[in-house]
């Protein structure tokens, strides 16, 4: 689409983008391994860090289901259970079908108060019930079909082992039952990614192979006076979606910042994500290079790192290179409003995650849920398998939560962390990468004899071995970090460095603490800023000497 269409909505929006979520997937064939990969942040001021389970059950005819909303707690209705559900550990179900999200919002007077699906309660009682993505986007639309959509507008991860769409969803503000919805299947060779903005425009409505949407996706929204052009010009995006500034910048630059990283053709899409100016950021695009697992884990750690939104080196970083903003986003100055960047990596992330879906595997090992806690750029990924039936300890719903602390919980041991980095990040973040790299590293090294093994094995056993591995590996890797937070706690104590020989604190000869390092600031900028504000007050001048 043309700028001038793009000026006209951007003029009109009033929309505030949400501090939300962000999602990357990769087709298999643009895997190293050919795995199908997606990605989920969950960034929320308010969400416990901690991994879900739902074991398999059986229900005898009659049964109810209750819909609790997941963002509130709040009771939202009943619908009929079904006579099985599947385990499911995460955004994952035994079967290795994952689905994740992020929200944008959209169309204010679309959010229907009758409703009783909510979108949290619909990804987890898909993943029960569906043992594909082509599954699980019909039970989903089947879903708000018949009891509606009780929430905003919402981007959708949903894949397996073969395949990866996004589908995007939004109510009908209770003029009609159900929602409007289109589903595309991300092309195998290709990357793709949203991140809290509506990412589908032209929808290939002759594509039934690929493209799945809600019959009226079109006709509602020229009832609502959204569209009045052809069915061939619809834009999904522009019908349901608002842009504004922090839409393109805070939104979509998240998805550039991947993109970029795996295709060389990206520069063109800068002026979009910076200011709305172009064309907009595709749904997807070829990758170039193959994609790995730890590749879209370092993604997942991203602060437009290399591009012009870096945020290690604007005078926002401070004194050591801090790439984190605190909330609120946006400020104003003289009358003049500003915003931070938003990056992928942010320090609010309740949980993240990659989910590495096979198809050529036996049925113990088809997904691994590689799960972190709190800010992905810190965090560790452990790999959960799908037929895990219960969360190891240290994620376990209910040890700890976010008002209490509890020092065997991943969440609370990676924010003593992470938190502690915040105030001097330069410093500190060699010897938290070095801890995060050794035990990231260790589980490399070792996951690939697991899995030989566990390839002879039946399923039963392998799911027993894969278990114990994931439950080793998490109470190793709270106990590393854990020990990490104390060690920064000392080194850094008080602004200064300690000195360190043969992986020890030094001391004299007398056993007492050597003399530390004056670390001072790591930024030249930020003295010049000290002068350039300050003038003559802090110069160092000489004072004459009397001559006796």
């Amino acid at each position: 689409m043309k700028r001038t269409i793009v000026a006209i909505i951007l003029a009109a929006a009033g929309f505030v983008a949400a501090e939300a979520c962000t999602g990357l997937l990769a087709g298999k064939n643009a895997t190293t391994d050919g795995s199908v990969i997606i990605t989920y942040a969950v960034d929320s001021h308010t969400l416990y860090g901690e991994l879900y389970n739902q074991p398999a059950a059986d229900h005898p005819a009659g049964s109810m289901r209750k819909v609790i909303e997941w963002d509130t707690g709040k009771y939202l209705g009943d619908i009929p259970e079904v006579p099985h559900t599947f385990n499911t550990i995460g955004n994952m179900n035994e079967k290795g079908l994952c689905i994740t999200e992020s929200t944008w919002g959209g169309r204010e007077e679309l959010v229907d108060t009758t409703a009783i699906i909510d979108y949290g309660s619909l990804i987890y009682i898909a993943l029960q019930r569906a043992s594909t993505a082509r599954e699980a986007i019909k039970v989903m639309t089947d879903l708000v079909e018949r009891y509606g959509y009780a929430s905003e507008g919402e981007s959708f991860s949903i894949a397996d082992g073969n395949e990866a769409w996004v589908m995007e969803m939004i109510g009908k503000g209770g003029k009609s039952k159900g929602a409007v919805w289109v589903a595309i299947r991300i092309p195998d060779d290709c990357i793709s990614g949203h991140a809290n903005h509506t990412r589908i425009h032209k929808i290939p409505f002759n594509d039934k192979k690929n493209c799945l949407y809600s019959k009226d996706v079109v006709s509602f929204a020229r009832s609502q006076g959204y569209f009045s052009g052809k069915d061939e010009d619809f834009s999904f995006s522009l019908a349901y979606g608002f842009y504004d500034y922090m839409a393109l910048r805070g939104c979509d630059a998240r998805v550039w910042a991947f993109f970029r990283k795996f295709n060389s053709g990206m520069e063109k899409y800068f002026p979009w994500v910076s200011g709305g100016e172009g064309e907009p950021l595709p749904l997807y695009v070829k990758a170039e290079r193959k994609v790995s697992v730890r590749d879209m884990q370092w993604m997942m750690r991203d602060h437009f790192e290399d591009t012009p939104f870096d945020m290690n080196h604007d005078i926002g970083a401070g004194p050591f290179n801090v790439p984190y903003r605190w909330r609120p986003m946006s400020f104003f100055v003289d009358g003049v409003e500003y915003t931070h960047e938003r990056a992928i990596a942010t320090q609010q992330t309740g949980f993240s995650l990659v989910a590495q879906l096979r198809s050529n595997v036996p049925d113990a090992m088809k997904g691994i849920l590689w799960f972190g806690v709190d800010d992905a750029n810190t965090c560790v990924y452990i790999p959960v398998y799908c037929r895990q039936r219960h969360a190891p300890h240290e994620f376990e719903v209910g040890n700890g939560d976010l008002y209490n602390i509890s020092w065997d919980a991943a969440f609370w041991v990676n924010n003593y962390v992470a938190n502690q980095a915040y105030n001097r990040y330069s410093q500190m973040i060699p010897d938290i990468r070095r801890v995060q790299s050794e035990i990231e590293d260790g589980i490399a090294g070792e996951i690939h004899n697991v899995e030989l093994q566990a390839v002879t094995m039946p399923t039963e056993e392998a799911t027993a071995m894969l278990t114990e591995f994931t439950n080793r590996w998490s109470a190793l890797a709270v106990k590393k970090y854990k020990e990490l937070g104390d060690y920064l706690l000392v080194k850094y104590l008080d602004g200064n460095i300690k000195k360190e020989k043969d992986g020890k604190f030094e001391r004299t000869k007398e056993g007492m603490p050597a003399k530390p390092t004056f670390g001072g600031y790591d930024n030249e900028e930020y003295f010049r800023n000290i002068v350039e504000h300050t003038g003559e007050h802090f110069r160092v001048r000489k004072i004459p000497q009397e001559t006796k």
